[in-house]
């Protein structure tokens, strides 16, 4: 049986969210941005009329305002997107049981046992944007197809407020003349390295011979080949399903260019200890740390290195990521932004080898708890290492609870 996937995407949510509560607005190019004091000054999301203007997604505030002189700009504020993503999902919980979301804003639905009930898969898509529209104030564009990579697809080529339809019978006709960059995956670097062997269409890819693609791009050459294809067997998420952690990490752009060690320390350890944080709360540890950099020209890369053992301390976290830094800073330009992970987790409660000449492994553990259990009580700033306070302009920031959320990743 041909399965009937709905990708259901809100547009423009913070945007529009912010125009519900700012009527005034309605009228007005709009973006929600950063903080530009704190350098995170880019466009998280803007309203149509914005769109309209030339303001993209990302790109920084003066480059919008070059665009948009008249660009009005407002702060992010998750708390009402959050909101609004939860009555969204309640609309969705009437179809189906299936919902499975690719960030705050977007959804996958597996409405393959609803249309007995309410209709064709179109049928369904029209319905929940009625829905959405009426009920939340704010509008959705629908991909409806056989499968999920399509289904996105299909959400994105007709905004605002639409019904796409991909099916097994069109999606040649729909899918491959699209540039190959549209199909999900394919990002800047990929889309160059295809477009240096002649493959510039989805559907070029979907004709190539999968051994040179796999030559190129080693298991995600097959992979997205099997995508432009329409052989995405993936299932959607029943509600409430969630997968295992893989990795736990934060990054920060820094409020000023960190042009020594001494100034990228002081944020990889806070960092490091919110990575921690999170590892002890989950019951997890880790046995590799990564550290991700962006200096000043935006250039960016990561490097990771294997623990001895599994940790959730952030003094191990810290020095492995500071002595990856140390080793891998060397182009001299100041950084912008740092990031540090900890990846290969394993359950706290597992068997561990333990080092007998660390006798001071056990009295750390038990002070990571309590310095816990006092931010819990007192604020995440009431105790903290001596080397914040050098610079508390470049401490003075909370990773652990200060989240911007991103899409998460189809292959979680």
């Amino acid at each position: 049986m041909t399965r009937c996937i709905l990708h259901v995407d809100l547009n423009n949510f913070y945007a529009s969210v912010e125009c519900l509560y700012r009527p005034e607005l309605a009228d007005k190019p709009v973006a929600v941005s950063g903080d530009i004091e704190a350098r995170h000054g880019i466009i998280l999301a803007k309203n149509q009329l914005a769109k309209q203007a030339g303001v993209a997604t990302g790109e920084a505030i003066w480059q919008a305002k070059t665009k948009c002189p008249d660009l009005v700009l407002v702060p992010p504020d998750f708390k009402k997107y959050l909101r609004f993503s939860r009555l969204a999902r309640r609309i969705y919980a009437d179809y189906t049981d299936q919902i499975e979301a690719f960030g705050i804003d977007e959804n996958w639905l597996d409405v393959t046992g609803s249309v007995r009930l309410f209709g064709s898969g179109p049928a369904i898509a029209d319905e929940i944007r009625r829905r959405v529209r009426g009920e939340l104030g704010v509008t959705v564009s629908v991909g409806v197809s056989f499968n999920k990579i399509f289904a996105k697809l299909g959400s994105d080529l007709k905004k605002p407020d639409a019904t796409t339809v991909i099916t097994e019978e069109n999606f040649r006709s729909r899918v491959w003349p699209l540039p190959v960059g549209e199909l999900l995956y394919v990002g800047r670097a990929t889309r160059r390295k295809l477009e240096n062997r002649g493959i510039y269409t989805i559907g070029d890819l979907a004709k190539r011979d999968l051994r040179p693609l796999v030559l190129l791009l080693g298991q995600w050459g097959e992979t997205l080949w099997h995508f432009a294809n329409g052989r995405d067997e993936a299932p959607v998420r029943k509600t409430g399903e969630v997968s295992a952690i893989k990795s736990i990490g934060n990054s920060t752009t820094a409020p000023r260019d960190l042009a020594t060690l001494a100034d990228a320390k002081i944020i990889l350890y806070v960092l490091a200890e919110s990575v921690a944080a999170r590892l002890r709360a989950h019951g997890l540890r880790c046995q590799t740390v990564a550290v991700s950099l962006r200096d000043k020209e935006l250039a960016s890369f990561e490097r990771q290195i294997r623990l001895l053992e599994p940790t959730a301390a952030s003094r191990d976290i810290a020095r492995a990521a500071i002595d990856l830094v140390a080793a891998n800073w060397k182009s001299g330009r100041p950084l912008r932004s740092l990031g540090v992970r900890g990846g290969d987790l394993v359950t706290e409660t597992g068997r561990l080898q333990l080092d007998l000449f660390d006798e001071q492994k056990a009295a750390a553990s038990s002070l990571e708890t309590a310095v816990d259990d006092i931010r819990r009580r007192f604020g995440q700033n009431s105790i903290q290492r001596c080397v914040m306070l050098t610079d508390c302009r470049l401490s003075g920031f909370n990773p652990k609870d200060d989240h911007v959320i991103h899409p998460v990743s189809f292959f979680r």
